[in-house]
């Protein structure tokens, strides 16, 4: 299973009226992670649009265990947690400094044609993908 690795530097306008990042803000990070993820996989998520597909979030989950503050560095670790040729469920946890685990999580996607948001398999539209994620999901 390949993890891929992201920082990121805490924003103030990231934080809330606590002074901590505003709960929202971590769904950005999942998505940089993803992105990079992608990226280090060998693959452009930009590319994929311009053949008129895209891959949607069809489900979320967070678990916030301990806040980042302005100035904090993040680092948001990412990998593919299962994938069935159709759907893909990236797995997440974001650290702070100390290497402690803040925050866990998941994304579910799917693949789907732009102009219609029909699914499509990704063994047959993105064999290379495809390929790729089947090598580098997370073991059962």
């Amino acid at each position: 299973m390949f993890v891929s690795e992201k920082e990121v530097q805490v924003r103030y306008a990231e934080t809330d009226a606590m002074q901590v990042v505003y709960h929202g803000q971590y769904v950005v990070w999942l998505e940089l992670g993803r992105t990079q993820l992608i990226e280090d996989l060998g693959f452009n998520y930009a590319e994929m649009e311009k053949e008129g597909y895209v891959a949607p979030v069809l489900d979320i989950q967070l678990s916030y265990k301990k806040p980042f503050r302005y100035g904090d560095t993040a680092w948001v670790y990412s990998w593919i947690e299962e994938y069935n040729g159709v759907r893909t469920v990236y797995g997440y946890e974001i650290k702070n400094k100390e290497g402690e685990v803040c925050v866990t999580g998941t994304t579910s996607h799917t693949i789907v044609k732009k102009d219609t948001f029909r699914p499509v398999s990704m063994k047959r539209i993105f064999p290379d993908w495809h390929k790729v994620y089947e090598e580098n999901k997370k073991q059962a």
